[in-house]
C-alpha cells in the first residue's frame, strides 16, 4: 500500500445457523483470516433477517434448513429489504431441488458444509465482489436439473455478441479476471458487461445469468 493510500476495509460477514459449534468454528476460522469482520451471528431466520438489516454486511452465510423459518424464506425477506445482500446458502443439503430454488431466489451461491476451509475463505471473498459461488459437487447437479427444467422466456436478441460472448464464460463459472485475460480486456470492462448482461436480462445475480444461459443454450463453449 502506498503513502496515503487507505486502508481496504475488511470483508463484513454475518452468519446464520442453528447448530452451534458449526457457526462458532465459522466465526473462529474466519476471525484468524485478514481482510475478515464477523459483525453479527443469528441461530434462526427471524433473528437472522433482523441482524443482517441492522448491520449490512457484505456477505451473509445462511444455512438451508432452520428452526421457525427456512434459510430461503429469510433468503427472500433479506433480499426484499435489502436487494443488494449477497447470501450464500451454507448447508448439507445436496438436492438438486434446493440447489435450484436458492439460486432462482436471488442466493449468489451455494456451499455445502463438508467443503475445506480454504475454499470456503476464498469463495466468500469471491461472493463479496459479486461472484457466483457454487461447490464442484453441485454444478452438474445444476446443469442437469436446469436443462430439464421449463425454458425461461428468450431474450438472447437483447445482447450484443461480446455480451453473448461473455456470457458463455460466465455459465462455465469462470471469474471476471479469468474471462478478462481470455478475452484481452480490461477487468473492469467485463464488469460493465455482465452489469448489462444482468439488466438486459432481468436477473439479480451470475448464478441466474448462468442458469439462463444453459436454459437457452447459449453456454457451449466460447
Amino acid at each position: 500500500m502506498g503513502v496515503g493510500d487507505a486502508p481496504v476495509p475488511p470483508i463484513r460477514v454475518v452468519v446464520v445457523d442453528d447448530h452451534t459449534l458449526f457457526r462458532r468454528g465459522i466465526i473462529a476460522l474466519l476471525s484468524q483470516e485478514p481482510g475478515f469482520a464477523v459483525v453479527g451471528e443469528a441461530a434462526d431466520g427471524f433473528e437472522g433477517i433482523r441482524t443482517v438489516l441492522a448491520q449490512k454486511p457484505d456477505v451473509v452465510l445462511l444455512d438451508l434448513n432452520m428452526p421457525g423459518i427456512s434459510g430461503l424464506e429469510a433468503l427472500a425477506a433479506i433480499l426484499k429489504e435489502a436487494p443488494g445482500t449477497h447470501v450464500v446458502m451454507l448447508t448439507v443439503s445436496e438436492d438438486a431441488d434446493d440447489l435450484v430454488g436458492a439460486l432462482r431466489n436471488g442466493a449468489l451461491g451455494y456451499l455445502l458444509k463438508n467443503i475445506d476451509s480454504e475454499f470456503l475463505v476464498a469463495s466468500i471473498r469471491r461472493a463479496a465482489e459479486g461472484e457466483s459461488v457454487v461447490s464442484p459437487e453441485m454444478t452438474g447437479k445444476l446443469v442437469r436439473q436446469v436443462r430439464g427444467g421449463p425454458a425461461a422466456v428468450p431474450r438472447a436478441d437483447l445482447l450484443s455478441p461480446r455480451e453473448r460472448e461473455i456470457l458463455q464464460h460466465v455459465a462455465r463459472g469462470v471469474s471476471n479476471k479469468e474471462i478478462a485475460r481470455s478475452l484481452d480486456l480490461a477487468e473492469s470492462t467485463v464488469k460493465i458487461h455482465v452489469q448489462h448482461i444482468l439488466r438486459k436480462l432481468e436477473l439479480n445475480s451470475r448464478v441466474q445469468a448462468a442458469v439462463w444461459a444453459i436454459e437457452n443454450g447459449i453456454a457451449g463453449a466460447p
